[in-house]
């Protein structure tokens, strides 16, 4: 990998992945995981080297969107086939529900505090809308809103203390205050954008947000002020979520559904995700 350049290449093969992949992250040792590896219903691990793998197989049918790890290295995984917040145990690689809720349309994407409360996207792709979901440690989940846009991209800034939710159809970015029980409040617009789509978010050690700007083929980064600093050019229009990783926590890896692989650059701050383990 090159120095700090912000130009993406591939770490995995094209097509390793079906066209669903999504949800990457990274665990303490700098493995990427990611769903629908080979196959729709696995999680597959990639080194940081680029050597590809099935990690697990979700039962039922389960098929899994975000993945998150929490600070005990606990993986944990949005299965929105059955409406789960499925838990890994990474040394033994059992799986467990953490968290069922049938009200929800799916939970797509979720975003995780370093006390282990874990916000979840809800979309409802069919007419547009979405909802917003918390899920505390022990299982139990409160919707915070309802009837959003397309909820998606999710993400907590870097002292626990914003919360970032995007809407992909509507191309906007909301930001709401975190406070010490993990509430909501003073919901406002940080950005929206008049082309293509939003999918995942993360943010770096500094607050900036990374989004994927699906259909574009590029990752925008935002200011916490609201501010488009950059846009990072992939191989690939489709990209759908992205992580950080690597063994300063400046690695940036971005899953891209039509080219099927895991791509990479290099930034100048670490990963919140990333930072998480510190």
């Amino acid at each position: 990998m090159r120095s700090l350049d912000y130009v993406s290449a591939a770490l995995t093969l094209p097509r390793s992945f079906t066209s669903g992949i999504e949800g990457p992250a990274c665990d303490g040792a700098g493995n990427i995981y990611a769903v629908n590896y080979s196959k729709p219903g696995t999680i597959g691990q990639v080194t940081p080297q680029g050597e590809e793998s099935i990690f697990v197989e979700l039962p039922n049918g389960s098929i899994g969107n975000g993945i998150r790890f929490n600070r005990d290295g606990e993986m944990f995984i949005a299965d929105f086939v059955h409406h789960n917040i499925m838990k890994v145990d990474m040394s033994t690689r059992n799986l467990t529900i953490h968290a069922h809720e049938p009200r929800m349309h799916q939970p797509n994407d979720i975003a995780i505090t370093r006390k282990g409360v874990i916000y979840a996207s809800d979309p409802n792709w069919d007419d547009g809308t979405g909802n917003l979901w918390r899920i505390d440690p022990d299982g139990t989940v409160a919707l915070l809103e309802a009837n959003m846009g397309t909820t998606n991209g999710i993400e907590v800034n870097p002292d626990d203390t914003i919360l970032y939710v995007n809407e992909t159809l509507q191309r906007k970015i909301w930001a709401y205050d975190l406070n010490e029980r993990g509430e909501i409040s003073n919901k406002r617009l940080l950005i929206a954008f008049t082309d293509h789509l939003l999918d995942g978010m993360r943010c770096d050690m500094k607050g900036n947000l990374y989004v994927t700007r699906f259909g574009k083929g590029v990752i925008a980064v935002i200011s916490p002020h609201g501010d488009l600093l950059r846009e990072i050019r992939l191989e690939g229009t489709d990209c759908t979520n992205l992580t950080f990783g690597g063994p300063e926590g400046k690695h940036c890896y971005v899953t891209v559904s039509d080219v099927g692989n895991v791509q990479v650059f290099v930034v100048e701050h670490p990963g919140r995700c990333w930072g998480m383990w510190k």
